[in-house]
């Protein structure tokens, strides 16, 4: 996967691993970990009985998979029950499991630019998959019926769009009329979707959720992705769940019950205490506050600096171009040698061939993903300095280089 490469490189470069003392990690996709201002604090223990020792149930500790199907319930006006709840080791095996459940006549569309790790789960499950274009002309924001195209197509296939929303590593988000036709959609038959919302808070609307607009789950192939590990602050409790109708779930939980066996109870139980219905109200203000904030002040610094800036208003990434005839490899190469580093575009690339073709050519080549997830308020003047001085230096090698 892109960004373990890009570590590991930073790593041969540096001396020291990404997030030592001393480094910049701007490609990192993991929120602050500490409690925001205004939010609410991080439990510090959770209270553990004789019976969370046993083994954990295969689709989840009954009090989680509650707790899920309320806070969707509560804030989203949705329905759903329990039994529309899957627990997983976090959102990325829940991911890895829908489409390795995948029957052959069902095709996978994709955005050319999503997260990394979609192309290898994707190649691992052999799943059947087709891009959409996400270009400058179309705001990295196709229209929904380009998931749904089918053109091509004979009449057994199914269609399954996988979209990050708000979007990794774009930050544009599908919300209100658009995000309801998405749905309608998606509930259409021969459709379906993965919507993987990790990013829900991340986003002024304070949470953004397609289960709003659901008319019929359990006759639908609809399937929601959240987890612990963005608005909740917590990646390290590896906690994540599938919303999808109770006959999906119930294949998820007997695949659990030989391929992953079920998830840690305390680590269930911790997630217990983060969905409290007080709690998320307030960290869905803080979440969209602080980082509203972070996104609104980088994303002026690196305009000023020559950038060109194509993020959406969700997330917290920036997704940027670097100016002609600069390529974001040859600016990562730099920024390690500074303890820094970025997500090249090409790693977001899901049309690049797995097998390295040596012939393609990645549209995203200049282009990178910067986060500013992990990065506290009082860094915000040396992260830009830092950026903008290897920029500046990049520049005047190439046009030294170009004037030989």
């Amino acid at each position: 996967m892109g960004i373990y490469e890009t570590l590991y490189a930073f790593r041969d470069s540096f001396g020291q691993f990404m997030g030592t003392k001393g480094t910049h990690p701007w490609s990192q996709g993991f929120p602050l970990t500490t409690q925001l201002e205004g939010g609410p604090p991080l439990p510090s223990s959770v209270e553990v009985s004789w019976e969370d020792r046993f083994y954990p149930k295969a689709w989840g500790h009954p009090a989680l998979r509650e707790a899920v199907a309320a806070h969707y319930n509560d804030f989203y006006g949705s329905k759903i029950a329990p039994e529309n709840v899957m627990v997983f080791a976090g959102g990325r095996p829940g991911i890895y499991a829908v489409l390795e459940f995948l029957k052959q006549h069902v095709e996978v569309r994709i955005g050319c630019a999503e997260w990394p790790a979609y192309l290898d789960v994707m190649t691992q499950t052999h799943s059947k998959w087709r891009v959409v274009p996400f270009t400058e002309e179309n705001g990295f924001h196709p229209p929904n019926s380009a998931y749904f195209d089918r053109e091509g197509l004979n009449a057994k296939t199914h269609l399954l769009p996988i979209i990050s929303n708000p979007g990794n590593p774009t930050g544009h988000t599908r919300t209100g009329a658009e995000l309801e036709e998405l749905i309608a959609m998606a509930e259409q038959p021969k459709n379906g979707i993965l919507l993987d919302e990790a990013y829900e808070f991340f986003h002024p609307s304070q949470g953004v959720s397609g289960i709003r607009y659901v008319k019929d789950l359990d006759n639908s192939n609809v399937f929601l992705a959240g987890a612990c590990t963005k608005g909740l602050q917590c990646p390290g409790i590896r906690v994540g769940w599938i919303v999808a109708s109770r006959k999906n779930i119930e294949t998820l939980s007997n695949f659990s019950s030989f391929g992953m066996g079920g998830v840690s109870h305390p680590s269930q139980l911790y997630a217990v205490e983060l969905l409290k219905p007080e709690r998320v109200a307030l960290a869905r203000e803080a979440v969209d506050r602080h980082y509203s904030m972070q996104r609104a002040r980088y994303g002026e610094a690196f305009e000023k600096m020559g950038l060109a800036v194509y993020t959406g208003e969700g997330g917290f990434y920036h997704w940027m171009r670097l100016p002609d005839g600069l390529r974001a490899s040859e600016f990562n190469r730099r920024l390690f040698k500074r303890g820094a580093a970025i997500l090249e575009g090409i790693d977001c690339d899901m049309g690049r061939p797995h097998a390295k073709d040596p012939e393609y050519v990645s549209p995203y080549d200049s282009w990178f993903r910067f986060s500013f997830g992990p990065l506290l308020p009082e860094t915000f003047e040396s992260d830009v300095a830092l950026m903008a001085q290897t920029l500046k230096e990049y520049r005047s090698d190439a046009s030294s280089t170009l004037s030989k």
